[in-house]
């Protein structure tokens, strides 16, 4: 399964140029999609309905969107009038070839500012019913402005993310109301522009704080980052590039997965070819189905009586075979 993310700066390349059909070919390929800074009624590209016009793109595709922040408009400095009812809309998007059965948009911790834009941000939820089972994935875009935030937003998330399956998604107790009740997948994928760099203390927020003897050991309840399981990380590496000064480069975007979903990393890269945004798409690749895992079974004759560690009486032993299976 190929999974892609991409903040696609409403719709503006690193030309200045608005060009969806750009963005769309450069996703080519991918079975789940996360956007970033989709928009609708956003005077800058002419009050253009983003979502309708990135769907018509992928017309096999199921698709969510999740406008975090949400405001009446009306006319822009220039005197353009949008239609009379346009909201300006701003938020996460995710496409699936996969059906998503359920969503929700989770509202992250902000704080007011001055004199500097601060929209509303959020985690866009889609539980996909992909063929190795259903999946939850999540589109993130975190606050630009302030490192401090960032830790808020992130430790709001990923308290969230752990307690789906206690606290449900969009819908509980649906038969009530004969609605069908959605998968509850412990398993996640998160995706997006996280606006912070590798090691930063907002990604150790997330993570957990590298070094020591064993380095990050996989832990349930923290999210794993994909490239760096993988090894994927390279000198210079870098998802994000000033357009006014293209040697301005950071990583700023990520995937991180649950620690369940490790052992099916296949490969991840950044493609820096695209031109359709300042950010790049991030492409994951996670295999549909685990691995095989070999199973010992342990010969009762060969056990009988014995002393093993977990195994305290000789009745336990009696349940083992020794024999290697595949």
């Amino acid at each position: 399964m190929n999974f892609a993310s991409y903040n696609i700066q409403y719709g503006f390349g690193l030309d200045g140029r608005y060009d969806l059909a750009r963005i769309a070919r450069s996703l080519e390929g991918a079975d789940v999609i996360a956007l970033q800074e989709v928009t609708r009624g956003f005077s800058r590209n002419g009050f253009a309905d983003m979502v309708a016009d990135v769907a018509a793109f992928f017309p096999d595709y199921f698709w969510v969107y999740g406008p975090a922040c949400d405001m009446h408009v009306e006319a822009d400095e220039g005197g353009l009038q949008p239609v009379p009812g346009t909201r300006f809309q701003f938020g996460n998007m995710v496409l699936s070839r996969w059906p998503v059965v359920s969503t929700r948009t989770l509202l992250l911790p902000r704080s007011r500012t001055i004199g500097k834009i601060n929209p509303q941000r959020g985690a866009t939820e889609a539980v996909i019913a992909a063929p190795g089972g259903a999946i939850r994935v999540y589109s993130v875009h975190l606050d630009h402005v302030s490192a401090d935030e960032r830790i808020r937003q992130l430790q709001f998330l990923n308290a969230h993310i752990n307690a789906f399956v206690q606290e449900g998604g969009s819908l509980t107790g649906g038969g009530e109301f004969d609605l069908p009740e959605p998968p509850l997948p412990e398993d996640y994928i998160i995706m997006g522009d996280f606006n912070m760099e590798p090691e930063s203390p907002e990604y150790c927020a997330l993570a957990g704080a590298g070094g020591g003897y064993y380095g990050r050991v996989a832990r349930i309840g923290t999210p794993m980052d994909a490239f760096a399981a993988l090894e994927a990380y390279r000198p210079g590496s870098y998802s994000w590039m000033d357009p006014e000064d293209h040697g301005k480069r950071m990583h700023l975007d990520y995937c991180f997965v649950s620690c369940g979903l490790e052992g099916r990393l296949k490969s991840a890269r950044i493609d820096t070819q695209s031109e359709g945004s300042d950010h790049f798409p991030l492409w994951v690749e996670i295999v549909e189905t685990p691995p095989v895992r070999r199973r010992l079974e342990f010969d009762q004759a060969t056990f009988r009586g014995c002393s093993m560690p977990g195994c305290s009486t000789v009745s336990m032993c009696d349940t083992m075979v020794l024999r290697e299976k595949q």
